[in-house]
């Protein structure tokens, strides 16, 4: 597989290494070049571009490995048939239609919290403006403004899970990944690949729609059956699929999905 690797493959691969071997060997690196939540004071304009690059932190291997392996296998494929520019082009249109996605669910589901406790734009500037490591004491407990504000309006613990969505951050290649799935499909709908779980080959036009609709049900429900809904973005990965999506459908409709960009 290493071996029919194409150049931009190779090159975007080596970049995720280093950045994630750089991210380890200094951390601050996570809150410079993660996406956080736009309204958060530590967003950055680069941060939709630069999140592509980031992963887990170690321990967490599975994260950066997964991806890579998924970049070499549907990556070279097709980049071979598109040519390095027009390949290049499209994994970064699914990256940033991931973090695009991703924000626009959160602005959602942030403000809808809002709107149900009636918070003020005054409240919601002490929010902003406070620091998660300033939210708890040592005991793990609530305290400060942002405590008195939501004891207030009596917030209940799933709207504070969807309020902190205000300090989280999102990394990884999975939104672009996901936009080269749907690209395969396009391309080779009758190659079979396999699921983890289901050790039968199913065809890419199946396969890649049912992977899909599982992070869609995930997001929607907030059940996961690959992490027990841990902290995965899914609509990060429908982003980036609908944008792969979405640009097939272009290209097909004027004849350009097997032009090359040399």
């Amino acid at each position: 597989m290493f071996n029919n690797m194409t150049p931009v493959v190779k090159q975007l691969l080596i970049i995720n290494v280093l950045v994630f071997i750089l991210s380890q060997v200094l951390p601050q690196n996570y809150e410079t070049l993660s996406l956080f939540y736009f309204e958060s004071e530590k967003f950055r304009f680069w941060q939709p571009f630069t999140h592509m690059f980031m992963h887990a932190k170690m321990p967490n291997l599975m994260h950066i490995l997964f991806n890579m392996f998924a970049l070499v296998s549907f990556g070279s494929a097709l980049e071979h048939f598109w040519g390095g520019k027009k390949f290049l082009f499209f994994y970064i249109a699914c990256g940033l239609g991931a973090a695009l996605v991703q924000t626009g669910m959160n602005y959602y589901e942030i403000h809808q919290v809002v709107n149900e406790l009636g918070l003020s734009a005054q409240d919601m500037q002490v929010i902003f403006d406070t620091p998660l490591s300033d939210l708890f004491n040592s005991a793990g407990q609530s305290t400060g403004k942002v405590s008195q504000i939501l004891n207030n309006v009596n917030c209940t613990q799933t709207q504070f899970d969807k309020l902190s969505l205000i300090y989280g951050s999102c990394v990884g290649a999975s939104g672009a990944i996901y936009g080269l799935l749907v690209a395969f499909a396009f391309m080779f709908p009758m190659a079979e690949l396999m699921m983890m779980f289901i050790p039968v080959p199913i065809k890419a036009k199946f396969f890649v729609p049912i992977i899909v609709g599982l992070d869609l049900f995930s997001g929607v429900t907030g059940f996961s059956i690959f992490s027990g809904g841990g902290n995965i973005a899914h609509f990060a990965h429908i982003g980036g699929a609908l944008t792969g999506f979405l640009l097939m459908m272009l290209w097909r409709n004027n004849k350009f999905s097997h032009t090359r960009w040399n």
